[in-house]
């Protein structure tokens, strides 16, 4: 087959502390008319960089391509009559170097991009048809009439519901899957022969990437164009991929058709990827991570011997059986006929109008020492209940008790002094540290609050043992945020809602935006610190493989009430609501 765009020896440098240092290394691969491409790595692998090259996105300077080609064909149809034609009459256009308003006539006709976060991507203040309609009329002279109207046709065309009111709403007014459909729109407005997706489905529920997925290959199969796929989910590649190309450190170290790749991985790299993902027949002691398998031989043969290693194995006991004697333990928190409402609108005279149940009537304990896991997809209410169990929502009816003492009963120095005992990690670990302050000084700060410990040497002191037991370097103390990967940033999250010693933490989410190595480092961090200190955990995701390897028990959620609560092993083998069941087929499988 004739490729639709060939990148050939690629280098991309850029400029640090005054020299340019090369992030990506003469990385080549091929894209076909009706096949993905998938391109997998962890953050920094340089995955997105190579392809915002391509698409001439990259901010020159700081950064330059230092050398390659990306050749886009300008006849890519395939022939009718393969006996009379000729492969080689073919002409290339090289995308690297043209200029700005060359590249800006093919960056949409013939190249598009779906972005990995649509909130970010798309303009808050405009509304959705209306950026639809002007990528369209900046590359074909249409009517705004006629525009509106192709809008509308290709909204329905991705599924979206209610496409005309959804053509006049402003983005923060419609859902995450839905807000990734309108990308998707744009890209396909202008009909290209490629689309780059970048971690399109990352933030997603398990349901809404399916569909997304689903979606991305009907339109494919209809228009038989090329799609590159960015993802550091190999689960998710196997759903889509026809072609895999690995990244690490910059480098292509292997690629090919990726069933071949999935069922016989020959780089290490590739082999750690494919172990980090948290399996669904099994819950292992721990998680591999790349570091594993890019060691000493030895290692990775006593890492391979203990990730077989079930915990229940590990620690002489069933986890399930323990979990369903939960009558011999006492509840930490105790919930009885929660409910959160939110008003939506109201009428002239102030009154309520319109009104959302965000958490409808639920009843649930936590164990002292357990880990309940809190499924369902957006919008299910899963973390409004968790900020309401802290107090930071205040509920419409029902009671939050702490140790049998409902929260309602405290006054305010009482709450104060439960807030040591109740934590919270939030998902995105950049947005939730100060930039302007290190993050030793960000771990030490509910010290000073609370007053514990009696001098700022001392509170020094239990931060940098904190953060060491957590994976951090007593140098980072003095660190600032942006000076450390995503998945350091949620261990200094991590250090910061432990150093009070709380009783029970709440993840929300916290996990769900890391790569696959990085999730399995966090995942073994919490499963250490609770073997070791006996916390209690409510961990809310959207991620059923994670929630199986971690929980002790689970609580499924929709539309804000729960459906179906058990064990692991009751919740994946036996699941008996109809939206369990659903959800559990949406799971990516390799």
């Amino acid at each position: 087959m004739n490729p639709l765009l060939s990148v050939q020896d690629l280098t991309i440098e850029f400029l640090r502390d005054g020299a340019y240092q090369p992030v990506v290394h003469n990385v080549s691969f091929n894209v076909f008319r009706g096949r993905t491409l998938g391109i997998v790595g962890e953050s920094g692998s340089g995955k997105s960089v190579s392809c915002m090259s391509i698409m001439g996105l990259l901010p020159i300077p700081p950064a330059r391509i230092a050398s390659g080609k990306a050749l886009l064909y300008n006849n890519p149809k395939p022939p009718t009559d393969t006996d009379n034609a000729d492969p080689t009459n073919r002409t290339a256009i090289d995308l690297l170097s043209l200029s700005e308003d060359e590249l800006r006539r093919h960056r949409g006709n013939d190249i598009s991009m779906i972005f990995q976060e649509p909130m970010t991507s798309l303009n808050p203040v405009q509304r959705c048809g209306k950026q639809v309609v002007e990528m369209l009329r900046l590359h074909e002279k249409v009517s705004t009439d006629e525009a509106r109207r192709r809008v509308i046709e290709l909204f329905e065309e991705v599924q979206l519901p209610r496409p005309e009111k959804i053509f006049d709403s402003y983005p923060h007014e419609i859902s995450g899957g839905q807000k990734q459909r309108v990308m998707i729109a744009m890209a396909l407005v202008c009909h290209p022969q490629i689309i780059i997706a970048d971690e399109p489905t990352t933030a997603l529920d398990v349901m809404v990437q399916k569909a997304i997925l689903d979606l991305l290959r009907s339109l494919q199969k209809k228009y038989n164009i090329g799609i590159i796929f960015i993802t550091h989910d190999l689960g998710v590649m196997a759903q889509i991929a026809d072609d895999i190309a690995v990244m690490y450190h910059g480098e292509i170290v292997e690629q090919g058709i990726a069933r071949n790749m999935l069922e016989n991985p020959r780089h290490p790299y590739t082999k750690g990827l494919l172990a980090c993902r948290p399996p669904l027949d099994s819950r292992p002691y721990r998680l591999p991570t790349v570091a594993d398998y890019m060691g000493d031989t030895a290692q990775n043969h006593a890492i391979a011997d203990l990730s077989n290693v079930t915990a229940e194995q590990a620690n002489g006991t069933n986890t399930d059986d323990k979990t369903n004697g939960d009558n011999e333990r006492m509840p930490l928190i105790s919930v009885h006929n929660l409910h959160v409402d939110f008003t939506l609108k109201k009428n002239i005279f102030g009154k309520p109008k319109q009104i959302l149940h965000a958490v409808d009537g639920l009843t649930f304990d936590i164990m002292q020492g357990e880990t309940l896991g809190l499924v369902g997809g957006s919008g299910c209410g899963k973390t409004t209940l968790g900020r309401t169990l802290l107090h930071l929502i205040n509920s419409t009816s029902g009671t939050i008790a702490y140790r049998g003492t409902p929260l309602d009963r405290f006054d305010s120095n009482q709450m104060r002094h439960l807030r040591t005992k109740l934590q919270i990690i939030f998902q995105d670990p950049y947005s939730s540290l100060n930039p302007h302050i290190t993050v030793g000084e960000a771990i030490m700060e509910p010290l000073r609050v609370h007053g514990m410990k009696g001098s700022d040497s001392e509170r020094r002191d239990a931060v940098i043992e904190l953060m060491q037991q957590v994976g951090l370097l007593p140098e980072h103390f003095n660190r600032y945020p942006h000076e450390f990967s995503g998945g350091q940033r949620q261990r200094v999250c991590i250090a910061r809602a432990l150093i009070l010693q709380p009783e029970l933490v709440v993840c929300d989410e916290s996990v769900s935006a890391l790569d696959v190595s990085v999730q399995a480092q966090v995942l073994n961090l919490l499963n250490d610190l609770k073997r070791h200190y006996g916390y209690t955990y409510l961990f809310i995701t959207h991620d059923m493989a994670v929630v199986h390897y971690l929980a002790d028990r689970i609580i499924v959620m929709e539309s804000g009430r729960i459906v179906e609560t058990g064990t692991p092993n009751e919740i994946f083998d036996n699941p008996q609501h109809a939206y369990t069941q659903k959800l559990i087929s949406s799971i990516p499988r390799i």
